[in-house]
């Protein structure tokens, strides 16, 4: 009998606790997104023509947060207004990503707490999005090393993304329930063939030149002249778009790095092409089986372990999407979004850690970084 009531009191006290601990990851991250104090994760600065922008989370990937995202927005805004800011460069600190995306996590727990800050986190994300696809001076994303979820919205409506060797891209949020959000809509079912529907549903990663190979990228540039490439675009006075759209060029010609390997995926383009044109998830499963090779076997495997609900919204979020503008685009993933947070699928992938399938697993107080 005692030790029944040893036992209740234990789980009583640990339920307590990470009840506690819970509490105090939401309201540390809402601090985070009120404060200054998290100042620092994101460097504005004025370096000679242009505005310069460093996600300078890089033990966490430079996950957004909310409060990166308001900096961000509004730093962009006033760069655009000033006549002494020629263009404006993005870039990741640490070395090992760009941007892995927001942090989810805290968006789940959030939710279930009654905390509801997801509204206004995908809200001023996508934002942000649609500012940098509209921005009036050349905008430059250096993608180097992680780009997944957020860090794409970040850079691929941008006018230039540089890729380097060291770059690896996906939109894995069908493993968590999610979609490919942040106008993936718009820039995925744009992308060569079906491949943009391929990516989306498979949550398949691009790694180096191929991100470029695919057109997500605009030029490739070696990691070691990615410095130097930046210190030439600071040195320009007064450029002009073409006089950017130059230096970016002389770079990529010069670039040696997988220079003569094919697109990985070019040998299995005819089959993602066949097998992805379908008008429903059903269809492009059974184009799969009927297939038959080890590539598409192989292809029917990862989709089997996605979120249907989410596989079913993809789908039909890209064939809308196809003919939509960003903005409209982004009107629409911002519904899609919230209905999401409605559902099932979202929190249990994130309680259930499945978002490894597609990307990295990290914590900072149990933040988890992609695809918001």
């Amino acid at each position: 009998m005692t030790t029944h009531i040893t036992v209740l009191i234990l789980f009583h006290i640990c339920f307590r606790f990470n009840a506690f601990k819970r509490t105090n990851t939401i309201l540390h991250h809402l601090r985070m997104s009120k404060h200054t104090d998290a100042a620092e994760d994101v460097l504005l600065e004025k370096k000679g023509c242009a505005g310069v922008i460093t996600l300078n989370r890089p033990k966490f990937l430079n996950a957004l947060t909310l409060n990166m995202i308001r900096q961000i927005y509004s730093q962009l805004k006033k760069w655009e207004q000033d006549p002494e800011t020629f263009l404006i460069i993005i870039k990741g600190a640490g070395g090992k990503a760009f941007c892995a995306g927001g942090d989810i996590r805290v968006i789940s727990e959030a939710e279930k707490a009654k905390q509801n800050i997801a509204p206004v986190f995908f809200r001023e994300e996508y934002m942000l999005n649609n500012a940098v696809g509209s921005c009036q001076k050349p905008y430059v994303a250096l993608i180097h090393g992680i780009t997944m979820g957020g860090g794409v919205g970040l850079s691929v409506h941008g006018q230039f993304r540089v890729a380097t060797e060291k770059c690896l891209f996906a939109m894995p949020e069908t493993a968590i329930g999610l979609f490919p959000d942040v106008g993936g809509g718009y820039f995925l079912p744009r992308l060569q063939g079906k491949l943009g529907y391929f990516l989306a549903l498979t949550g398949f990663r691009l790694k180096g030149r191929d991100v470029y190979r695919a057109g997500i990228a605009t030029h490739f540039v070696d990691s070691e002249k990615l410095a130097m490439l930046e210190e030439d675009l600071l040195a320009l006075k007064s450029p002009s778009k073409e006089n950017i759209a130059s230096v970016l060029e002389n770079y990529h010609t010069e670039s040696k790095i997988d220079r003569d390997k094919s697109f990985m995926l070019e040998e299995h383009m005819d089959k993602i092409n066949s097998c992805f044109s379908a008008n429903t998830v059903e269809e492009i499963i059974e184009n799969l089986k009927q297939d038959g090779s080890s590539f598409a076997l192989e292809q029917l495997k990862v989709i089997n372990k996605m979120s249907p609900t989410s596989l079913k919204i993809t789908l039909r979020q890209l064939m809308e999407g196809s003919s939509k503008t960003l903005q409209e685009v982004l009107t629409m993933e911002y519904r899609l979004s919230q209905a999401c947070m409605r559902g099932h699928d979202f929190h249990e992938g994130v309680r259930a850690g499945k978002w490894q399938m597609g990307t990295y697993h990290f914590g900072e107080m149990g933040f988890v970084s992609i695809c918001c």
